[in-house]
């Protein structure tokens, strides 16, 4: 094995473990924050890099044409369904009364759905 493998290797260990790390640290946010709000932005930020972080390390280690396709569609998929994930928990909360107001900067949604049509 060269040297240059053995690197690889060893930074690709290191990024798995570095992405292990983000990703627990999102886990920790959705289990000490305190609104529905707070816990999606948590579960979404951390874990997507996490889990890139991941994907790269997997990918140095790896380093076969057909992983490294399959490694980015599943970097892709995950990348797309995510924040549209975390945005509908985030939507159906609000809609559903569990979001506190007082505490939101900026409320653009009351003004459509308040109005009268």
């Amino acid at each position: 094995m060269s040297v240059w493998l053995q690197i690889l290797d060893t930074a690709g260990a290191a990024l798995v473990l570095l992405g292990a790390a983000v990703c627990l640290l999102g886990v920790v946010g959705m289990l000490r924050l305190p609104d529905v709000l707070s816990r999606s932005h948590a579960a979404t930020k951390p874990q997507a890099l996490g889990m890139l972080i991941v994907l790269a390390g997997v990918a140095l280690r790896l380093r076969s044409g057909m992983d490294l396709a399959t490694l980015a569609l599943i970097g892709f998929f995950q990348m797309m369904t995510g924040p549209v994930a975390a945005h509908l928990v985030a939507r159906s909360a609000y809609r559903t009364g569990q979001v506190d107001h007082t505490e939101l900067l900026f409320d653009d949604l009351d003004e459509q759905l308040t109005e009268e049509t």
